[in-house]
């Protein structure tokens, strides 16, 4: 099957990580290193993604670090939803709507695998501080 083919359907998050080149984990302080997330692509090429930090009980920067290709989270949360399209291993979404007014109409690309059923995306990106990371998420298929 292809990637267009599997990537269908609701998948719930496992893992987050963000690496800096040497390999090194750099923790991610918005979201955190293991939020709650989801995400949901349909078969008409609709996709919605939310992530929710696990404890938000303190008090959690307006907004999150911002980085090139990658949305902002907001007060420990980020939501979005929009299009996607998918050519081999990359998928290109195009934000239709946002929780950060600043990302409605940004397109951002993905490199996506399912490996024995585990969706793996990885994003390479430059933080605000202008260190490149690559962060890895690894996603469930709910049933």
């Amino acid at each position: 099957m292809t990637l267009a083919e599997t990537l269908v359907g609701t998948w719930r998050l496992l893992s987050r990580e963000d690496r800096l080149p040497s390999g090194e984990l750099r923790p991610e302080p918005t979201l955190g290193s293991d939020p709650h997330a989801l995400l949901i692509y349909d078969r008409a090429g609709n996709f919605a993604a939310q992530f929710m930090k696990r404890d938000r009980s303190t008090a959690a920067a307006a907004q999150a670090m911002a980085a090139s290709n990658n949305s902002t989270a907001v007060g420990g949360y980020d939501a979005y939803f929009g299009t996607y399209t998918v050519a081999g291993d990359t998928v290109t979404q195009t934000l239709v709507g946002a929780l950060s007014p600043a990302d409605v109409g940004k397109v951002v690309t993905r490199e996506m695998h399912v490996i024995d059923g585990v969706l793996v995306i990885r994003i390479a990106m430059t933080a605000a501080d202008g260190v490149s990371v690559v962060r890895t998420l690894r996603w469930a298929r709910e049933a």
